[in-house]
C-alpha cells in the first residue's frame, strides 16, 4: 500500500509545480498586511498561530485547488489582553478545521506511544473519529466536483496516461489513479500534516532564533535584499542562489527536526554494528520496532564537531560541510532519508524560502515578546551541556510533530519605507 500511495503521489512534485510560486504569493500578502494591522494596534503577534495559517491556506489550496481560509479568521490577540478575540475569530468556519485537526494529530500521537496497547484506551469511543469526520467533509465536499469523476477526466484526457497538467492541485492528478474515497482521503490527510507541520514549525523556530541572533538576521536580511530588493517577487532562481538562507533553514532543521522522533520496524532478522568494532552488533529480531531520535542526533558532538550545540547558519557553507556531513549524509535527515524520503521536501523549501524572503522584506527587529507569552511556556535551559549550547527560552512540545506550547508571542518592527 505505501508503495502504491508513494506511485501515485511522486509525478507531481516536479520542478514546473513546485516553482509555481502564486500560490504562496498570495497568502504570503494576506499574512503580511494583517501583521502589520496588528502590529500597528501596538499588539504582538503570536507568529506560531500565524504561519501555520499561512501554511495551511496554501497546502490545502496546492492539494485541493481550494483553501480553507483559515487566515480569513485574522489572527489571535494576546492572552489576557482588553481586546477579546471577536466572535468573528472564535466562529470562523475556518476554526472547526483548524482545532479538528490539531486534536486528531493529538490523539493518533497518542495512540503511537500507547502501542497495541491504544484499542483498549479507545474500548467506548475511537477519540480520533469525530476530528477525522470534519477533515473529511471538507474533502467529500471537494471531491462532490463532476470534473474530478474518472468519466470526465478521461473524457479531458483522451485516455491518455495520467500526467499532471499545470492547472492540476494534488487532488485532481490522484483521482486519475483511482476513485476509492477513502484512499484519497488517506492520502490528502497525510500529505496535509506533512505540508502544513513542517514548513510551519520551521518557520516558528526560525523566527524564534531570528529574536535570539539578530546578527544572524541581519546577515539573512542582507543577502535577500542584496538578491531580490525590498519588494521584488523572488524566482525559483532567486531562491537556489541564496545560500546563506538555505544554510539557515538548514540550521534551523537541524536543532528544531519537526519529526524529533521517528521508527523503523525490522522487516527481517538484523545485526546493528557499533561505531566501536570491537563492541559486539545487537541483534534485532525480524518485527522488532525501532525508535530513534531526530533530535538528539542532529545535536551529537561526535557526529557534528564541538559546537553541536550553538545555532550556527555557517555550519552548512564553511568547511564543516566536507568534514562532517558530505561522507556522512545521514547524520543530518529533517526529511528522512532513503526509499521514504519526503517527497515535499523541495516543495518545502520553496515554501519556507518564499515566505522569509517576504518577511524580511517587510519587517525587522525580530524580539521574544515575554510579556504576552503565557509564563508557563517561557524557558531558560539547554538542552545539551556542551559550552556553546543554545539558552532555550520556549517550553518545546509534540504530537506528531514538534512545535512551541502556547505559540511564540513576537514583536517586529516594520521595514523602513526607505528601503522600498
Amino acid at each position: 500500500m505505501w508503495k502504491f500511495h508513494r506511485t501515485m503521489t511522486r509525478p507531481f512534485f516536479n520542478k514546473e509545480k513546485i516553482a509555481h510560486f502564486d500560490n504562496f504569493d498570495r497568502h504570503a500578502d494576506d499574512t503580511i498586511r494583517q501583521a502589520k494591522t496588528r502590529l500597528a494596534e501596538g499588539h504582538p503577534i503570536d507568529f506560531q498561530d500565524m504561519v501555520a495559517r499561512f501554511t495551511l491556506d496554501s497546502a490545502t489550496e496546492f492539494l485541493f485547488g481550494h483553501d480553507v481560509n483559515s487566515s480569513g479568521a485574522g489572527l489571535p490577540y494576546p492572552p489576557g489582553s482588553a481586546h477579546a478575540n471577536s466572535p468573528e475569530f472564535l466562529n470562523h468556519p475556518s476554526n472547526r478545521f483548524v482545532h479538528a485537526f490539531a486534536e486528531g494529530q493529538d490523539m493518533t500521537a497518542m495512540r503511537s506511544r500507547a502501542g497495541a496497547a491504544w484499542r483498549l484506551l479507545e474500548f467506548w469511543k475511537d477519540q480520533v473519529k469525530p476530528c477525522r469526520d470534519v477533515v473529511d467533509d471538507f474533502v467529500r465536499e471537494i471531491l462532490a466536483d463532476p470534473s474530478r469523476t474518472k468519466v470526465d477526466i478521461e473524457a479531458r484526457e483522451g485516455g491518455a496516461e495520467p500526467k499532471p497538467r499545470e492547472d492540476d492541485s494534488l487532488l485532481d492528478h490522484l483521482v486519475k489513479f483511482t476513485q476509492d474515497r477513502n484512499i484519497l482521503a488517506d492520502e490528502i490527510v497525510n500529505l496535509l500534516v506533512a505540508g502544513r507541520d513542517t514548513t510551519a514549525g520551521t518557520l516558528t523556530y526560525g523566527i524564534y532564533k531570528l529574536a535570539q541572533h539578530p546578527d544572524i538576521a541581519n546577515k539573512l536580511r542582507a543577502e535577500i535584499l542584496d538578491k531580490v530588493g525590498p519588494t521584488r517577487r523572488p524566482t525559483y532562481d532567486d531562491i537556489r542562489d541564496m545560500k546563506y538562507l538555505r544554510a539557515f533553514l538548514n540550521e534551523v532543521l537541524r536543532l528544531y527536526p519537526i519529526v524529533p522522533v521517528n521508527s523503523r520496524t525490522a522487516n527481517k532478522d538484523t545485526l546493528l554494528p557499533y561505531k566501536d568494532v570491537s563492541r559486539r552488533p545487537i541483534f534485532v529480531p525480524k518485527g522488532t520496532r525501532c525508535l530513534y531520535s531526530v533530535f538528539l542526533m542532529h545535536r551529537r558532538t561526535d557526529l557534528w564537531g564541538p559546537d553541536a550545540g550553538k545555532f550556527d547558519p555557517e555550519r552548512f557553507i564553511d568547511d564543516r560541510v566536507h568534514k562532517y556531513l558530505t561522507h556522512n549524509p545521514y547524520i543530518f535527515v529533517p526529511f528522512n532519508a532513503g526509499p521514504r524520503i519526503c517527497l515535499g521536501q523541495q516543495f518545502a523549501y520553496n515554501e519556507m524560502s518564499f515566505f522569509l524572503i517576504r518577511l524580511l522584506q517587510n519587517f525587522t527587529g525580530f524580539a521574544l515578546a515575554d510579556d504576552a507569552q503565557p509564563q508557563e511556556s517561557i524557558a531558560d535551559f539547554r538542552t545539551t551541556d556542551t559550552p556553546d549550547a543554545e539558552l532555550e527560552k520556549r517550553v518545546f512540545a509534540a504530537h506528531l510533530t514538534m512545535y512551541l506550547k502556547d505559540g511564540l508571542w513576537v514583536r517586529m518592527a516594520e521595514a523602513p519605507t526607505m528601503e522600498k
